[in-house]
């Protein structure tokens, strides 16, 4: 059983997590949980606090309502409001859980704090140890049929595979891995084809199907944004190669990604980097 934390602020962006919840809740046995949380201020007014504990309870009403019907067999659709910082919150309420996946939008915005789920979502990404599945906008996939995994030279670059892997089990998809680098010297095409093989034969004892491609060019983001399109990946899995200080930055090409793509894009942070 897994728990499916979606941070909500109410804006049709951020209820596009929501949405994208669902569609893995019909083929994950799972629990989902809404999280909005609020302002923690000692020169906040006690009155607006109010207001806005109202606020979000009326729309978490209104969303269970209107999204009851088309949760997957035996699964809850559930809510909580909490009160802090908007990112450590969200991170809590997952890490409260063995088994929990977050589930955001990396756009939105509310009328009691601008910007809510746009301005936290690469925070909760960067300080989170669990699975982030985030959606920038545009189309939601149906169903996830191709998931592309992309595998650089870099130590951790496998990391994310277990629970990549486990989706693509649950869902019937078939996983397209892809080597990509800017240059083709033979140490590191070995090296790359060796990670591809490892990869593929855990897939192969686990009977999902695997796609194996290689990519070299100047723009690995491109490289892989433009491989998605060809194929009509649904989900695109990476590490975050974030970078560890006070701000929780992540790497370039992780933003880029998760800015440019059109489909969901599933973040696992390197364990060694953990905030």
């Amino acid at each position: 059983m897994y728990h499916i934390i979606v941070p909500i602020d109410f804006s049709p962006e951020s209820l596009k997590g929501l949405e994208l919840a669902l569609l893995f809740s019909r083929n994950i046995k799972s629990k989902i949980q809404m999280v909005y949380v609020q302002k923690k201020s000692m020169d906040y007014n006690p009155g607006s606090k109010e207001q806005e504990h109202r606020f979000a309870k009326d729309g978490f009403d209104k969303l269970k309502e209107k999204y009851s019907a088309g949760l997957g067999q035996d699964v809850k659709l559930g809510c909580i409001i909490k009160t802090g910082r908007i990112y450590r919150e969200i991170v809590n309420q997952a890490e409260s859980f063995n088994n929990s996946f977050i589930v955001v939008s990396t756009h939105g915005a509310s009328g009691f704090e601008k910007f809510f789920i746009g301005s936290n979502a690469f925070k909760i990404i960067s300080a989170t140890s669990k699975p982030v599945i985030a959606i920038r906008g545009g189309q939601l996939p149906k169903k996830i049929s191709r998931i592309i995994l992309p595998l650089d030279i870099s130590a951790d670059t496998r990391q994310k595979l277990p629970f990549t892997a486990e989706l693509a089990k649950n869902f019937n998809a078939e996983i397209h891995v892809i080597t990509v680098t800017s240059l083709q010297a033979e140490d590191i095409v070995k090296k790359l084809t060796a990670f591809s093989n490892q990869v593929c034969d855990y897939l192969e004892k686990r009977k999902i199907k695997c796609v194996v491609d290689s990519l070299t060019g100047p723009d690995i983001t491109e490289l892989i944004l433009t491989y998605s399109n060809m194929i009509k990946g649904d989900m695109i899995s990476i590490m975050t190669e974030q970078v560890s200080d006070a701000n929780f930055i992540l790497g370039t090409a992780a933003q880029q990604i998760l800015n440019k793509s059109s489909i969901p894009v599933l973040c696992v942070n390197p364990k060694e980097l953990h905030v």
